[in-house]
């Protein structure tokens, strides 16, 4: 499956063969390739290329017969604040309208203040916390902008 999306160039791909799974690009929104096991089996990914070139991702996850849910999301990073990551959203949207869903979540951590400001420029809005989320989901402790990261924020639209 191919979506065409703002920039001709590119090509959004469904992964097909789950053994084929952009891990380089996956890990730069998560942290570790167990914690992308959790979910990526589950997901549909989409991987956005030029040509061969693996650019950017996304995986959705189907939490319940309307929502969605966004475990991650990375576009390479010399292609970063060009708005790739706003392009792939709509094309999430546009996914979730053709197949049904109402509504999309996603968590970000809390202290990810580019993430979260991201998330909302592009429609979401807060509406929870998952206390003490990456405490309990990883074995090392994970620091980002000098703070160890503890709780999920979660975010959520409806389309």
């Amino acid at each position: 499956m191919s979506i065409t999306v703002k920039y001709p160039q590119y090509k959004l791909d469904l992964v097909k063969e789950k053994e084929h799974f952009p891990y380089s690009l996956l890990l730069l929104a998560d942290e570790t390739v167990n914690a992308i096991n959790k979910y990526v089996y589950d997901s549909d990914v989409y991987v956005l290329k030029e040509q061969e070139k693996e650019l950017a991702v996304f995986c959705l996850y189907q939490i319940d017969k309307e929502t969605m849910e966004l475990k991650n999301i990375a576009v390479s990073n010399e292609l970063q604040g060009k708005g790739i990551g706003s392009v792939l959203i709509k094309e999430i949207i546009s996914i979730a309208r053709n197949t049904s869903y109402n509504h999309l979540i996603v968590g970000t951590a809390d202290c990810g203040v580019d993430q979260i400001r991201f998330y909302e420029r592009n429609g979401f809005v807060k509406y929870g916390i998952k206390k003490n989320f990456f405490l309990e989901n990883y074995d090392e402790p994970i620091v980002e902008n000098g703070v160890q990261l503890r709780d999920m924020v979660m975010l959520e639209m409806f389309i």
